[in-house]
């Protein structure tokens, strides 16, 4: 019966969804134009907020438990599990305060209303997973735009989205780049659980009801491994896999 209804909500959601984007689209390209960084950030965020009540509709729920106050002073490195792109929003509206970018897959640049223009306008990097002479270059440099505007980079470092909740083990070069070229950085480690289940019957139709937990743990210094970077992958590995419930 919950599956059967789903069908109809889910026809309202992607309409929803849909017009959120569209909308937003000529949003964007007006604020950063005529204002700048600034106001194309908020644009952003007031996006992701309206994101954030489409899925209302399919009963989804958030929770983003953060019990730690950390710093705007210094560059972030946020590193989260990945289940599906249902965590990608909350991320940035709740952390939004430090400006969180991302390290994206070429194919997200280009064709996806909103979504595509922050991700080439915004601050964000592209790179071809299958190119590293393009790939490596690329992270640098927005490691090194991280590290000068003291602004977050968001990672899922097991390079796609766990399926069914399982993680997959996390690929070390990206952490490794982040990590030499952001010194003074925090790690934040994130903890990701059910938005899987938001696809649980496929793209069509959703998972209803579902309850996506986000829990932030303790900011560790990258400073305090600098001699050890694979010692930090693996204890914050560690951390955020420890929190996560299949």
């Amino acid at each position: 019966m919950l599956k059967l209804l789903s069908y109809p909500l889910t026809s309202i959601y992607y309409l929803l969804f849909g017009l959120t984007l569209v909308i937003f689209h000529p949003i964007q390209w007006f604020c950063f134009n005529v204002f700048g960084y600034k106001t194309h950030k908020l644009s952003v965020d007031i996006l992701q907020f309206c994101l954030l009540k489409c899925t209302h509709v399919l009963g989804t729920r958030f929770s983003f438990y953060n019990p730690h106050t950390i710093s705007t002073e210094s560059p972030l490195i946020i590193v989260a599990n990945h289940q599906s792109l249902y965590d990608i929003s909350p991320i940035m509206w709740y952390m939004r305060k430090h400006h969180t970018k991302f390290i994206s897959k070429m194919e997200l640049g280009k064709g996806i209303p909103s979504v595509s223009y922050n991700l080439r306008h915004g601050g964000s990097v592209l790179i071809d997973r299958k190119n590293s002479r393009q790939s490596l270059p690329a992270i640098k440099a927005f490691a090194q735009y991280i590290e000068d505007t003291k602004r977050a980079a968001v990672i899922f470092p097991e390079g796609t989205r766990s399926k069914n909740g399982n993680p997959k083990p996390f690929q070390t070069k990206g952490l490794k780049l982040l990590f030499k070229h952001v010194p003074s950085a925090l790690v934040v480690p994130i903890s990701i659980n059910n938005s899987w289940k938001m696809l649980r019957y496929g793209k069509f139709p959703m998972g209803l009801g579902t309850h996506i937990k986000f829990e932030v743990h303790e900011p560790v210094k990258v400073s305090e491994f600098k001699n050890n970077p694979l010692d930090l992958i693996a204890q914050i590995e560690t951390t955020i896999k420890n929190n996560i419930s299949v």
